[in-house]
């Protein structure tokens, strides 16, 4: 895994860091089946946005203390395609990250602005 500065700045703080990265999907069952195999979901996760709400929620997968840091890379060309399933899975990810603020832990979602799948803001996809 390549690591920016933030990674490495939390990984040597003791957080778990996960890299979620998009490059080439361009639908939702891509989005998931990349969550799957990056986030290490169990066998019962159904694939759809509340189950993958559920998971991130629950404290067997998510972070120990002190933290998890997941950078999504590779996004953009999917948030172009699916607008609507993007602001979703971005809205998923954000409940999660506010539901470990009652715990001893953190969970830190970052969207990386790099990666070789990016499309350059003034660019069609």
């Amino acid at each position: 895994m390549t690591r920016g500065p933030l990674a490495e700045v939390c990984h040597a703080a003791g957080w778990q860091v996960t890299v979620l990265d998009l490059t080439g999907i361009t639908d939702k069952a891509g989005f998931m089946a990349r969550c799957v195999r990056a986030l290490d979901l169990p066998d019962w996760f159904g694939r759809n946005w509340d189950a993958l709400a559920d998971v991130l929620g629950d404290p067997d997968w998510g972070p120990a203390s002190p933290g998890r840091l997941l950078v999504v890379t590779g996004w953009r060309r999917y948030a172009k395609a699916r607008p609507e399933e993007w602001e979703v899975a971005q809205q998923v990810l954000e409940s999660a990250a506010g539901h470990y603020e009652q715990f001893d832990a953190a969970l830190s979602v970052v969207l990386s602005l790099g990666g070789s799948d990016e499309l350059p803001p003034d660019q069609p996809g």
